[in-house]
C-alpha cells in the first residue's frame, strides 16, 4: 500500500538534537492549541504499581501539519537497577490524508525528551524575566540536563545550580550540564539554598510529594514544573500555585486531571472551577504573561500530544533530508 520509514534512536539523536528548530516546532504546537482547532484526546494512561511502571499514549491532529503522531511512552522506574533507562517507547507518524503509517521512530523516548525540554524553554521564554541569569534545576536525570540546555538557548545564563536527593547524581548532573552549556554549574546541598537568588527554577522529578515550597519563593522568580504528568505525582506544594502572580498551564483540561493544578484543587487551595491561561494563549498575545519584574510566575507542564506531533513532523523532515532510516514496503 505504501512505504514506511523505520528510524532508530542513534540516527534520531543525531538528526533531531535539542536546538532552536525543536523549540520553534514546539512553540508552534502551543500556538496551534491556542487556535482551538487541534484535536487532542485525553491521554490514555495506565499505572502498574506492582512493577513500579506506567505507560502513556498520546496523540493529536494539528491542522497545517501533514502527519499526526501516536506515541507510546512507558516509564519503568526500577529499570536503572537493571541497567536500562527508566523511559523508552516509540512514535508512529501517520498521514493526515490517508491514515497510512509513514514512519516509525524507535527513539526510546528521545523525541519525547527533546520536545519536553523544548516546552520548558518555550515556557521560560514567555514567562521568565528577560534578564534572568541564574537557574536552578531540581532533579538529576535526563530532563534536568536537557531542561538546562534548552533554557540556555533562550536566556543568557551565568550560573546553574542542581539539587537532587542523591548528592553524587547531582554532582554528575552538574558536570554534564556545564560541559553541554558552557555555563558554570554546581551541585547544591539543600533545595532551599539552591533556589535562593535564582531567576528560573525547573522541577524535573517523578516526585509524589512536594519538593518545592511556597515559602522558598521570592519576587521575580519563574517556576516551570514538568514532572507531574499523572494523578499520583506532585512536585510543588499547592500553596505555590496560590502564591503565583501568574499561573499558566500547557492544557487546562489536562492539568486539572494530571498536573500540579490537580493537586492544588484537591488540596482546596484553588477552587474546583479554577481557570488560568494556557501557554499557547499567552504566546499568541491573547492573554497576559509576566505581570512585572517582581512577579512570581509558574508554568505547569503535563506534556501534550500536540508537542509529539510537532516533534515527529520535524523528525520526518530531517530524516527525509538526510536519506536516513530503513524504508520498507507495507
Amino acid at each position: 500500500m505504501g512505504k514506511v520509514t523505520l528510524v532508530g534512536e542513534r540516527e534520531l539523536r543525531a538528526l533531531v538534537p535539542l536546538d532552536r528548530a525543536a523549540i520553534d516546532a514546539v512553540r508552534g504546537a502551543f500556538l496551534a492549541l491556542a487556535s482551538g482547532r487541534v484535536i487532542m484526546p485525553p491521554i490514555l494512561s495506565m499505572a502498574m504499581p506492582e512493577v513500579h511502571g506506567e505507560v502513556d499514549v498520546k496523540t493529536a491532529f494539528v491542522p497545517g501539519l501533514d502527519g499526526f503522531a501516536v506515541k507510546i511512552s512507558p516509564g519503568f522506574f526500577d529499570n536503572p537497577k537493571r541497567g536500562f533507562p527508566s523511559v523508552n517507547g516509540l512514535m508512529v507518524l501517520l498521514s493526515t490524508q490517508t491514515g497510512l503509517v509513514e514512519a516509525v521512530f524507535l527513539d526510546n523516548g528521545w523525541l519525547t525528551d527533546v520536545r519536553t525540554a523544548a516546552a520548558g524553554a518555550v515556557a521560560a521564554d514567555a514567562l521568565a524575566r528577560p534578564d534572568a541569569r541564574i537557574a536552578t534545576v531540581l532533579g538529576a536525570g535526563t530532563q534536568a540536563r536537557l531542561q538546562m540546555q534548552a533554557l540556555a538557548l533562550v536566556r543568557d545564563l551565568a550560573e546553574i545550580r542542581v539539587w537532587a536527593r542523591d548528592a553524587v547524581k547531582a554532582a554528575a548532573c552538574a558536570a554534564d550540564i556545564e560541559a553541554a552549556t558552557g555555563v558554570p554549574t554546581r551541585a547544591a546541598a539543600e533545595p532551599r539554598r539552591a533556589l535562593a537568588g535564582a531567576d528560573v527554577v525547573v522541577t524535573t522529578t517523578p516526585a509524589t510529594a512536594p519538593i518545592l515550597f511556597a515559602g522558598w519563593l521570592a519576587p521575580g522568580q519563574h517556576v516551570t514544573a514538568m514532572g507531574s504528568d499523572a494523578d499520583t505525582k506532585t512536585e510543588l506544594e499547592p500553596a505555590v500555585l496560590a502564591r503565583a502572580d501568574r499561573l499558566v498551564v500547557d492544557s487546562l483540561a489536562q492539568s486539572r486531571r494530571l498536573g500540579e493544578l490537580r493537586a492544588a484543587i484537591a488540596a482546596g487551595v484553588l477552587p474546583h472551577d479554577f481557570a488560568c491561561p494556557e501557554l499557547g494563549v499567552v504566546l499568541s498575545g491573547a492573554a497576559p504573561g509576566r505581570p512585572g519584574s517582581d512577579a512570581i510566575t509558574v508554568c505547569d507542564l503535563t506534556g501534550t500530544g500536540a508537542q509529539d506531533t510537532a516533534i515527529a513532523t520535524l523528525a520526518r523532515a530531517r530524516v527525509a533530508d538526510a536519506g536516513a532510516g530503513l524504508t520498507t514496503d507495507t
